[in-house]
């Protein structure tokens, strides 16, 4: 996925993302700059064209011609049209601000995750015990837990989460406070925004790509 910000390089993608690392850390989920009441943001992405992440069109409200190719597959009573609609629909990606205890200095940086571990943040938030653990006073640090392919059984790490059960600050230093707040990446503008024509161009080199057999250009004629 290519940034709109400048220096994109993997630097650059680095000082704006946290992944987490094997074994345990603890972050801060802080409030969203972007929309006061909700800290996390929605985002539709394509993964499967090319070597390229798109962001959907979707996600400002605009048509998405993946999306609209995959409808028309799903028309018809072809089984590897619908396998093929499937794969093409975008995949929901959530995007949280955190601050990485003990790298505070460093700022907010964007953590990416799946449903899975949205659906574990959100049935946090409903648990009254727990609170607002984006609150700046009296807020909670989260305690991330990750674990390796060795141990998921797959090629992905898995990470889990647990509040922490004293509740804290997210910092006694007004400055960087203020700092942290104001100064956080837009999920929403850090990516490019392919247009219509660009995403509808790749679709159809990823569909009918050069070196396709006369067998592999079923979906040539689309328009």
């Amino acid at each position: 996925m290519q940034s709109n910000s400048k220096g994109n390089g993997g630097g650059e993608k680095k000082q704006v993302f946290f992944k987490p690392s094997i074994g345990k850390q603890a972050v801060r989920v802080v409030p969203n700059k972007y929309n006061k009441k909700n800290p996390f943001t929605e985002v539709l992405i394509h993964y499967t064209i090319g070597n390229k992440a798109m962001i959907s069109p979707l996600n400002w409200g605009e048509k998405d011609p993946i999306v609209e190719f995959a409808k028309e597959l799903r028309k018809t009573s072809d089984k590897d049209n619908w396998r093929l609609a499937k794969k093409l629909e975008p995949k929901m990606r959530v995007f949280a601000p955190v601050v990485v205890r003990g790298q505070e200095s460093d700022g907010v940086k964007l953590w990416q995750f799946g449903k899975e571990l949205y659906m574990d943040f959100l049935n946090l938030a409903d648990n009254e015990d727990v609170g607002d653990f984006t609150d700046i006073a009296e807020g909670r640090d989260i305690t991330l837990t990750t674990v390796g392919p060795e141990v998921t059984g797959t090629a992905y790490n898995k990470t889990t989460i647990m509040p922490r059960t004293k509740q804290t600050q997210l910092s006694d230093d007004k400055t960087l406070v203020k700092s942290l707040l104001e100064n956080q990446p837009n999920p929403m503008e850090i990516f490019k925004k392919y247009s219509y024509d660009e995403m509808k161009q790749a679709l159809q080199e990823w569909l009918n790509p050069e070196d396709e057999t006369p067998e592999e250009g079923n979906y040539r004629d689309w328009e």
